[in-house]
């Protein structure tokens, strides 16, 4: 006699989460404004058709659903979509285009290295991607930033805002793709997002213990030299000192006189303040993103804020161009490139959504997460895993600095510091925490590791993504 095999648990909770995503999915398609993703299989300065699968969008937040409408692109991996992670792709600034990580960093194109001469400038593919291994969401949040706009709604812009809209955005997007909803999901980030991003990893945990819909099938997270503790500057004079960029007596006095604190000096203490004017001098003519990289007249934050001022028509500024051997070149070409009638069409942009497009738009933003070790504690104690990257020549925020925060989480190692190798050749130094916390140097490399290094943070993570040691 056949009889009906009652479903398990698991299988009927999959299967309401399903039922449960279409019908949110139907209701999705009634708003005017809520966007699907448009394929591109061209895009301008790149030769013949991509050679991987490239979609744009836009997803609509807030209670009108189309009263911000954030960007993305998203590129399946070229591998094995339907079974490799998806990751979500946040970049620093705050207020920077995931453009950054798409074009510079880990994404299947890059700009070709040559002076610009008035035409569109050239994309060439980018052999390192890391959309060899994995699904990759770049979004353009916090609201503003690249060719996310507001439509109805002044936009607010702060720490916590973005955790928010990044969570209803991720949740919206996977409506829109539910063929994604049982890949494992990671968030990556670095630079300023190591402030916001672990409160937002915090957050998708909260809300999937709190039953929303749909279930994110949430992993961990990955952070390349990020902001933490916003204690950083503390640790570039010992930084400093270490690789040789002042002197013993400049350090020993630093010490002295201001007793390893540099950010809140009192205005009183004459000595250490000398000391930190002679300190910032020594370093004038470096390029504290990479200490190894040649030093630009124009560091990346000065010419950001004068490319903001051009954009913003002012009379009395003017953009130079950076010289073509200077990492910022390729600041320079974006703004190009994304203002250029082509390319917008190809990204199939609103029309009349966006001016002129500035890479990053760091104004009216405000600050109110200090500091994110707390995350990384809660994090810790639900299992999460997470790679923290360093490349060992930022002064900005020095390996050492990270090294301490998570030093002060008090985990016991199970892999103690040792070499790791990428084509034989040492790639930088590694340690693994109980936690299930990996932490990278990567030697040579700076601020945004993948920039500088792609072959050393590609072997890096293709190792992590697939649970190997390093």
């Amino acid at each position: 006699m056949n009889m009906m095999v009652p479903p398990s648990h698991n299988s009927l909770h999959y299967f309401c989460q399903i039922l449960l995503s279409l019908v949110l999915l139907s209701l999705h398609m009634l708003t005017p404004l809520e966007a699907y993703g448009s394929k591109v299989e061209h895009l301008p300065g790149f030769q013949g058709p991509l050679p991987f699968e490239l979609e744009t969008g836009y997803v609509g937040l807030g209670e009108a659903n189309d009263d911000m409408q954030v960007f993305y692109y998203f590129v399946k991996s070229e591998s094995n979509p339907q079974k490799d992670p998806l990751m979500l792709w946040i970049t620093g600034g705050p207020g920077c285009s995931s453009i950054s990580g798409l074009l510079y960093q880990i994404g299947p194109v890059a700009f070709e290295n040559k002076e610009y001469d008035g035409s569109v400038p050239s994309l060439v593919s980018r052999p390192q991607s890391w959309t060899k291994l994995c699904s990759i969401i770049f979004v353009d949040l916090p609201l503003g930033t690249g060719f996310s706009y507001a439509k109805n709604v002044t936009a607010h812009r702060s720490d916590w805002k973005l955790v928010r809209d990044a969570h209803q955005f991720l949740r919206k997007w996977l409506i829109d793709h539910p063929e994604f909803l049982s890949n494992e999901f990671y968030i990556a980030a670095d630079s300023y997002s190591g402030i916001p991003v672990p409160a937002l990893v915090q957050e998708i945990s909260n809300g999937n213990e709190k039953g929303l819909q749909p279930l994110i099938n949430l992993k961990g997270y990955l952070l390349g030299n990020p902001l933490t503790t916003f204690k950083e500057q503390n640790y570039q004079i010992p930084y400093a000192h270490g690789m040789g960029l002042i002197s013993d007596e400049l350090y020993a006095s630093l010490q002295r006189n201001c007793k390893g604190e540099y950010i809140d000096v009192d205005s009183g203490n004459e000595l250490c303040l000398r000391d930190l004017q002679y300190f910032h001098e020594c370093l004038s003519g470096i390029n504290t993103f990479n200490i190894l990289d040649s030093y630009c007249e124009d560091d990346p934050h000065l010419w950001r804020r004068s490319l903001i001022q051009e954009l913003k028509s002012s009379p009395s500024s003017h953009l130079k161009v950076p010289e073509l051997s200077c990492q910022i070149y390729s600041f320079y070409l974006t703004t190009k490139w994304a203002n250029e009638e082509s390319v917008r069409k190809a990204l199939h942009i609103r029309e009349g959504t966006i001016g002129k497009w500035e890479r990053c738009y760091m104004n009216d933003f405000e600050y109110d997460i200090f500091g994110s070790v707390e995350f990384h504690a809660n994090l810790s104690k639900k299992g999460y895993r997470s790679l923290i990257y360093s490349g060992d020549h930022d002064a900005v925020v020095p390996f050492i600095s990270t090294q301490a925060w998570i030093r002060n989480l008090n985990y016991s190692i199970v892999d103690d510091w040792r070499p790791w190798f990428v084509n034989g050749q040492v790639g930088g130094y590694t340690r693994t925490y109980s936690n299930q916390m990996t932490f990278v140097t990567v030697k040579g490399s700076g601020h945004t590791a993948p920039e500088y290094t792609p072959d050393q943070c590609f072997g890096m993570f293709t190792r992590w993504i697939s649970n190997l040691p390093l």
